[in-house]
C-alpha cells in the first residue's frame, strides 16, 4: 500500500499545473485521434467539427482481439465481453446483466411454494426487468 501511495504521488507531481492543477488546464491524453476537441474549438473551427464528428460516429480504432471486463454493481457483477476485428465498432458485444443472472436461482427458490408467494420471492431478489427482457 505504501508503494502504491508513492506511485500516486509521482503521478500527481507530473500532472500539468501540479498536484492540485492550479493552472486549471485540462488533463487529456495527448493523442488527437482519441480525445474529443474542446467545445469552443468545435464551435469555431470546421476542422475540429469534422474531427469530433468522425470520432463520435466511427469510434476509436480498437485493435483486433477480445476482452471481458467486469465491475461490481449493487445488484451483482456487471460484465462486458467485447470481440473486435479492428476498427471503430466491435464485431460482437455481450453485456452480462446482474439482474438476469440473479433470476437463474428461481428454479431452486420456487418449488413447494404457493403461487401467491412468487410475488414476494421476486420482490426479495430486487431485479430490474429492463435488464432481464433482452
Amino acid at each position: 500500500m505504501r508503494q502504491s501511495v508513492r506511485i500516486l504521488h509521482q503521478c500527481l507531481d507530473r500532472l500539468p499545473g501540479g498536484p492540485d492543477n492550479r493552472s486549471g488546464e485540462p488533463i487529456n491524453v495527448p493523442g488527437g485521434k482519441i480525445v474529443l476537441p474542446p467545445k469552443e474549438k468545435v464551435l469555431t473551427s470546421m476542422e475540429e467539427l469534422i474531427h469530433q464528428f468522425i470520432l463520435v460516429t466511427q469510434g476509436v480504432n480498437a485493435p483486433a482481439g477480445e476482452i471481458y471486463f467486469s465491475v461490481e454493481n449493487p445488484k451483482g457483477e456487471l460484465g462486458f465481453y467485447i470481440h473486435s476485428k479492428g476498427g471503430g465498432t466491435p464485431h460482437r458485444l455481450k453485456i452480462r446483466a446482474p439482474s438476469f443472472v440473479n433470476l437463474s436461482i428461481l428454479p431452486w427458490l420456487l418449488p413447494n411454494h404457493m403461487i401467491s408467494d412468487v410475488v414476494a420471492i421476486l420482490g426479495s431478489l430486487d431485479f430490474v426487468m429492463g435488464e432481464c427482457d433482452r
